[in-house]
């Protein structure tokens, strides 16, 4: 029997590492679009930027995670859905900018690779790049023994997009009379575990395998469903409604409901002189919410500045604009309803 390397005895093996990657090359090739250059494996990953295909191209790039969403895939030991809602997580991001997304890289740390896991992690950023036109260059996977909890990883991501200078959506030309627009979610996204994990597992204690009282879904089930991505129904609206100069734009502003709900993420995208006012009852809230409230005992204004309410992302649109709006949406398999309006105000969000 050959003798384990004195790396593989304090808890790294890397062949066992570098066996488990072998898969990449091809997971990596199907998300390859025409600007990327070299090979996967190396130091960097290669991107030759298009120039002649913009006038003033910028650079538009984000960078973040899944959270404690992770906490249920280790508990129901599913690890499919997470690289996907990475993926389209850091799209929706860039897409609020106008960016469309160009490559991705993704770090995952862990004690000891698990095939799996890190099969399936992967293998749905492949499914999100592909889906998103977004190519997986390349990242890092560390294996640090002792630092993490048997079976558990984190995981993280950065994109980068591009958007032409004078087509960079911010805003500025939202005013009073404007109309809201809201695009359904899937479920919770990957924002508010930490709350819906407490309520659920520890006050009414379920397991991730227990059905949901009154939604007849296996809590696991509802908790991973895949983060949406509103990156190419984004593309096209702009497209579509953002022709000639700024000031005629039909989308003025658009902010993904992730950590901070509505009432930390649309002022993002106000004007100082105005306030959004969400008009409750517009919209399908979706049933996993309503638990969540009357179990956990949650405010009607908590629940709105920690969850999306089944909201994952919302348009800012002038008046003219907006059934044009809700069509081009839906044509494209989204859900979507006007749910609320601009009113003068100090750059806050009002539930009506």
């Amino acid at each position: 029997m050959a003798k384990k390397s004195a790396y593989a005895s304090a808890g790294v093996d890397l062949e066992v590492s570098n066996r488990l990657k072998d898969d990449l090359p091809t997971l990596l090739a199907s998300t390859k679009r025409p600007e990327v250059l070299g090979e996967v494996g190396g130091f960097g990953g290669l991107f030759a930027l298009n120039t002649r295909k913009y006038r003033n191209p910028v650079l538009v790039s984000s960078v973040d995670g899944v959270g404690t969403k992770l906490k249920v895939a280790f508990a129901a030991k599913r690890h499919d859905t997470i690289g996907q809602d990475l993926v389209n997580h850091c799209v929706n991001d860039i897409a609020v900018i106008g960016a469309e997304p160009l490559f991705f890289l993704d770090y995952i740390g862990t004690g000891k690779l698990q095939k799996k896991a890190f099969t399936d992690i992967v293998r749905g950023f492949a499914i999100g790049c592909r889906e998103n036109n977004c190519s997986l260059v390349g990242g890092e996977t560390a294996q640090m023994p002792g630092f993490y909890q048997p079976g558990e990883y984190d995981v993280s991501g950065t994109i980068v997009g591009v958007v032409e200078k004078n087509r960079i959506l911010d805003g500025s030309t939202v005013r009073p009379g404007d109309k809201i627009i809201g695009i359904a979610a899937s479920g919770l996204h990957t924002n508010g575990y930490s709350l819906a994990r407490n309520i659920l597992f520890n006050k009414m204690k379920l397991r991730p395998s227990s059905k949901i009282p009154g939604l007849g879904i296996k809590a696991a089930d509802e908790l991973l469903k895949v983060h949406i991505s509103y990156g190419p129904v984004v593309q096209k609206l702009l497209k579509k409604f953002n022709k000639g100069a700024r000031r005629s734009w039909g989308v003025k502003g658009l902010a993904h409901i992730t950590g901070g709900g509505f009432i930390d993420n649309i002022p993002r995208v106000l004007p100082k002189n105005c306030n959004a006012v969400i008009l409750r009852g517009t919209w399908d809230v979706l049933p996993i919410y309503e638990v969540l409230q009357a179990k956990g005992k949650v405010s009607e204004t908590e629940m709105h500045q920690v969850f999306n309410m089944g909201i994952g992302m919302i348009a800012i649109v002038d008046e003219e604009s907006a059934k044009g709006v809700l069509r081009t949406i839906r044509a494209n398999g989204h859900r979507a309803w006007e749910i609320g309006l601009i009113d003068s105000g100090t750059s806050k969000v009002q539930l009506a």
